[in-house]
């Protein structure tokens, strides 16, 4: 590996190995059957401190680098990419954003439970009719003497029936547009706030999405993120850093494809040898491979960016919309490698293939990853 590790980022990979390999690996492809979600090894990686990776310790985190969380993210991906996306969304939408702009009290309330692990995170910005235009979103939160009431539907949340607390979006002024935008602390149970549909999907089938809705939904107004207005912020600033999270998926994913491929290539034999010995199939597993060490560096930059405090909205936008359209196409490739037998479950690699699709479309389709680019190195359009 090109990247050079310190010892701390070395004992953090292999501890987490570890653990993914023992613990997440076997029940993978059985969660995927039953889409059971994972809560008993969510217990044990809050107690291993990988719900809080980059919260400080005082509030019971592990305070630990980008690096090492995005480390950490690539093991558990490569075992279970349901349990990756878990933990994910859990440190870099919940945790990030009450740990950046929380309030004292928000963060002793929430963010400690959250880091432990004592306590599961969601996040919900889209909406029927508002994906990758925020703006567009529909909520409302209209502030009264209690706080503020919350009327509106959320979709395509991650986590959104299994979570214990979502950061929730809403306009406290419509006609400010994205300036308008607020974002709420909001608890499961809280009258008012009701899980709706639970979608039916092609992959990450142990991870539960679905539909948010808020009818009435009384919010005291502590539980106000930063300040009124703040919401458009705090939703970029965390999907940057989610965008890490989702390139550091991709790679542990797709190194589980390659593993896979060049373990069946090596004891597959057609024509009276193994397959691995054609030249067609080398050079397949010698692109995956050189694709997969792209992608990891692009990562392992975007975290160190983030580490060094410099601007990284670019270069997480480069390693998500890389890593994200990589893990596709050795997906493609490893079910290739298999022949037939890549298309049968009893083979991991066709649940790595539904697995891999989503990675280009949530926490920002390639489309809006190209656009921010394109901001960054030519210039905002009109």
């Amino acid at each position: 590996m090109a990247y050079q590790l310190n010892e701390e980022q070395k004992m953090i990979q292999a501890m987490v190995r570890d653990f993914a390999r023992e613990e997440l690996l076997p029940l993978a492809a059985q969660r995927d059957r039953t889409g059971e979600f994972p809560r008993e090894s969510l217990e044990k990686m809050g107690e291993l401190g990988l719900l809080g990776m980059n919260v400080p310790a005082e509030y019971h985190g592990a305070g630990v680098d980008t690096v090492s969380y995005s480390l950490a993210l690539q093991e558990i991906a490569y075992a279970c990419a349901s349990s990756a996306v878990i933990m994910s969304v859990h440190n870099s939408v919940a945790c990030g954003p009450i740990y950046l702009f929380g309030s004292d009290y928000l963060k002793e309330t929430y963010l400690k439970s959250l880091a432990t692990g004592q306590m599961i995170g969601s996040f919900a910005l889209t909406e029927p009719n508002a994906g990758s235009d925020t703006a567009s979103q529909q909520a409302k939160a209209v502030k009264s003497k209690k706080g503020y009431t919350i009327n509106g539907t959320k979709t395509f949340i991650t986590s959104g029936k299994s979570s214990d607390l979502t950061v929730v979006t809403a306009y406290t002024d419509k006609e400010k547009k994205h300036q308008g935008i607020s974002a709420f602390v909001v608890e499961k149970g809280t009258p008012g706030f009701v899980v709706g549909r639970e979608e039916d999907k092609m992959g990450l089938r142990a991870s539960d999405t679905t539909e948010l809705i808020f009818e009435d939904c009384q919010v005291p107004e502590e539980n106000l993120l930063g300040n009124e207005g703040d919401g458009f912020i705090i939703a970029m600033s965390s999907l940057d850093g989610g965008r890490i999270g989702i390139a550091s998926q991709s790679v542990g994913l797709a190194q589980a494809c390659l593993d896979a491929a060049t373990t069946y290539a090596r004891a597959r034999v057609q024509f009276g040898r193994p397959i691995s010995q054609f030249q067609g199939i080398r050079w397949m597993i010698a692109d995956m491979a050189t694709q997969i060490e792209a992608a990891r560096l692009l990562t392992f930059n975007a975290a160190a960016m983030k580490d060094r405090g410099e601007n990284f909205t670019s270069a997480a936008s480069m390693a998500k919309v890389f890593a994200s359209e990589m893990a596709n196409k050795v997906a493609y490739q490893a079910l290739q490698i298999h022949g037939g037998y890549g298309y049968i479950k009893e083979f991991p690699v066709e649940r790595y293939y539904r697995d891999a699709r989503v990675l280009t479309l949530y926490e920002g389709t390639s489309e809006i990853q190209r656009k921010v680019i394109a901001n960054h190195v030519i210039g905002r359009a009109g």
